[in-house]
């Protein structure tokens, strides 16, 4: 799992959050908070669309490539968190995201993760990709 956060944690790529809408994909950029106690966190508000799709359907792929061109996919139910020290803690990790919702306890302000689910690290490698459960 530590190769999968690594790549995750990758600022130099871009990621893509993968929902479903009125039963079909939904995917946009997205960007990956960090990793504790084998959860992955993300944020969003819940006055967006993506916030009622995950409500609704609570299961995501996320997916990002780096510049050499390994990709990792995680994927999995989600659950809110409340709490307010991991809402401070992404304010920490992503300042532009403190710059938005100004305050942690921003009743707008979502976070959430995926702690159980299906991750696996690929390249254009003739290597089968590595797969993780966590």
């Amino acid at each position: 799992m530590k190769e999968v956060v690594s790549i995750l944690n990758d600022q130099s790529a871009i990621g893509y959050l993968a929902t479903i809408d009125e039963g079909k994909p939904r995917v946009r950029p997205w960007g990956f908070m960090f990793e504790e106690n084998g959860r992955l966190y993300f944020c969003t508000a819940s006055t967006k669309d993506v916030y009622k799709q995950l409500t609704t359907v609570p299961y995501i792929e996320y997916s990002k490539t780096t510049q050499d061109m390994v990709w990792v996919r995680v994927s999995g139910e989600i659950k809110f968190d409340d709490d307010l020290k991991m809402k401070e803690k992404v304010f920490e990790h992503a300042p532009s995201v403190k710059m938005i919702y100004q305050s942690p306890e921003n009743p707008i302000f979502k976070v959430f993760y995926l702690e159980h689910g299906k991750a696996s690290i690929n390249d254009f490698s003739p290597n089968p990709p590595k797969s993780f459960e966590f």
